[in-house]
């Protein structure tokens, strides 16, 4: 598709949308039939190529703009690829640098609008890139969505992706402001940078370091390793900003410098003491920080029987002191289930057990009190 100066971004993009793609992808010959439009009309463009795949039939698209290049043809090249693997952008991204343009991603009909929208940014008379920008966490390269804002507002003048690698961007004499927002799995949130100069027939470079901070979270029971729900909350906003279940593993997060309140959630164990809360933890960028919570526990094994013969019943627990039910459980007529399993924080608790079936509206109330590690056993024989 070719966008002439003075065609209309939201015609192209209204085009784009109802394009119904269809059989091969003949991308060189494509791009082919643009070059030679624009040789014979000898005018300039920027193409935007849009594929879902790759060449299919045996041509070779960088080969094709390198030479359309040399020959002097004035067009810029941005290519996005719709749900492409990353096996198969290698050409595409060559494609596009080699058209003084730029290679975009796509995965979904809301990434497309938005990837449209930047390559619809840039003409054919823009001169190359004169800011490069570079976006890392904890040091590693991270793909990034930067939005070029105008200096103290948030009105937007263009939009890149980093892709994990540098890119360019080409802007007029100024300063400006540039909002960063990573894309890959990291619970790092979107930098304003201030102040970002660009000048013209120079280019000038800037590294951006969210500067992030690692947060292991280790949550143990009795000592030991233990399934929890870990939640971090932005302090005094009681938002959650980041939460994540440990699987009985230390658990990292990834935050920007602050300070936070986080709490452990212990699975599986049934008490008034199973949530555990951390306030004011203050992550320093660049310095990897560790929290660790060891909650208590002891097991409880309520049955019911008798004689020899099993006895269907519901066994409800609740705290002695605040009468808070805790937990709930049926023991069956199954060895599988009578006795029936509680894992409990350590305190004091009133049993209820209600028999079932033929021995229907009998009942025992008992007070046992839990201990740290140990296992308690109560059989009730009706």
């Amino acid at each position: 598709m070719v966008d002439s100066e003075n065609s209309s971004k939201v015609l192209v993009n209204q085009s784009i949308s109802n394009i119904k793609p269809l059989g091969n992808t003949p991308l060189a010959f494509s791009v082919l039939q643009v070059i030679d439009n624009l040789k014979n009309s000898k005018t300039k463009a920027t193409v935007i190529l849009l594929t879902d795949g790759n060449e299919s039939c045996n041509g070779d698209l960088c080969e094709v703009v390198k030479a359309a290049k040399k020959e002097g043809i004035d067009f810029k090249l941005h290519i996005i690829g719709f749900g492409l693997k990353e096996s198969d952008t290698e050409k595409l991204e060559c494609s596009a640098i080699a058209g003084d343009g730029q290679y975009y991603e796509a995965d979904d009909a809301g990434a497309l609008s938005e990837v449209l929208n930047m390559a619809t940014g840039t003409s054919v008379d823009e001169p190359a890139g004169n800011l490069s920008l570079y976006t890392i966490v904890n040091g590693k390269p991270v793909d990034c969505y930067i939005k070029i804002l105008e200096r103290g507002s948030s009105t937007m003048l263009k939009a890149i992706r980093t892709y994990g690698d540098t890119s360019f961007v080409y802007l007029p004499a100024g300063v400006y402001d540039i909002e960063v927002k990573p894309l890959e799995g990291s619970d790092v949130n979107p930098l304003i940078v201030n102040g970002v100069e660009s000048f013209e027939g120079k280019v000038t470079h800037r590294t951006i370091s969210f500067d992030g901070s690692k947060l292991i979270v280790n949550s143990l029971n009795n000592g030991e390793g233990w399934d929890a729900i870990v939640k971090v909350y932005e302090k005094d906003n009681n938002k959650s900003i980041a939460q994540s279940r440990t699987y009985g593993k230390k658990t990292p997060f990834e935050l920007n410098p602050g300070v936070y309140d986080i709490t452990i959630q212990a699975m599986v164990i049934e008490g008034i003491d199973i949530i555990h809360t951390i306030e004011n933890v203050e992550i320093k960028g660049g310095v990897e920080q560790n929290i660790e919570h060891n909650f208590k526990s002891g097991v409880v094994m309520i049955g019911a029987k008798s004689g020899s013969e099993l006895v269907d019943a519901t066994v409800n627990i609740s705290e002695i002191n605040s009468k808070k039910n805790i937990a709930n459980s049926r023991t069956y007529e199954s060895s599988g289930s009578n006795p029936v399993k509680f894992v409990l924080s350590p305190g004091t608790y009133e049993i209820i057990i209600t028999a079932l079936g033929k021995f229907k509206n009998k009942k025992e109330v008992i007070t046992l009190t839990v201990k740290e590690g140990e296992t308690t056993e109560n059989i009730l024989n009706f």
